[in-house]
């Protein structure tokens, strides 16, 4: 799911560099806080490549996550691939946090800087969006959290971002994410297809994708 050059979270590093001897978990500060009555406090922060591998690399290694492109990938790799998004202007990853667990991967992206700009115009105020919800616990999913997450999610990039319209791109054979976004508002867009990047550092497939969208009320 995640596309942006030169190393979009969805790629696969042709090699990566060594791991460094120290990862202090040292996060940045929190960018939005919400209390959803029920289910308590969602807090969206900063993700910390190094100090987040472990729960991340064990999020996306999982065959549900394979819409999200970095199945068989290491620790380290999936460490490194966020690393170099925290070095980009126009890429940002975060973890969302309940209360004090951690239950899903948000990225956010500039469209004009990414390859979805080939396949449709974006207008000032957009925002790109990938969103990986953690697997569920032992007792299962919680009646309506999905659904207030993706509430806090639009609460940050309408509120706190200030932008205007959100844009999507889950796979066309993600049927679940797609029905998940069109359940909570957002309107169908063309079917596209997001062209094969193929550089020295990274190989990112082509994909088929559904674009949807939401409009600020």
């Amino acid at each position: 799911m995640p596309e942006l050059p030169p190393i979009p979270a969805s790629a696969v590093p042709v090699s990566a560099s060594p791991a460094p001897a120290h990862r202090t978990p040292a996060h940045e500060p929190p960018v939005h806080h919400q209390t959803i009555p029920g289910l308590g406090t969602i807090t969206i922060r900063p993700l910390d490549p190094w100090a987040d591998a472990e729960v991340v690399h064990g999020w996306v290694g999982e065959e549900r996550a394979s819409f999200w492109g970095m199945n068989g990938l290491t620790r380290d790799q999936v460490a490194e691939i966020y690393a170099h998004m925290a070095t980009l202007d126009t890429h940002h990853a975060f973890v969302v946090v309940r209360d004090t667990d951690p239950v899903a991967l948000l990225q956010t992206y500039e469209p004009e800087a990414d390859r979805v700009s080939e396949v449709y115009d974006p207008l000032p105020g957009d925002i790109g969006v990938h969103l990986l919800l953690a697997p569920a616990g032992p007792g299962g999913g919680r009646p309506g959290w999905t659904a207030a997450l993706l509430t806090v999610v639009a609460s940050y990039v309408f509120g706190t971002l200030d932008r205007r319209r959100v844009v999507v791109d889950p796979d066309i054979r993600n049927e679940k994410a797609i029905a998940r976004f069109l359940k909570q508002g957002f309107t169908a867009g063309p079917m596209v297809v997001l062209p094969e990047v193929d550089l020295p550092d990274v190989y990112i497939p082509e994909k088929k994708a559904q674009l949807a969208f939401l409009s600020r009320g």
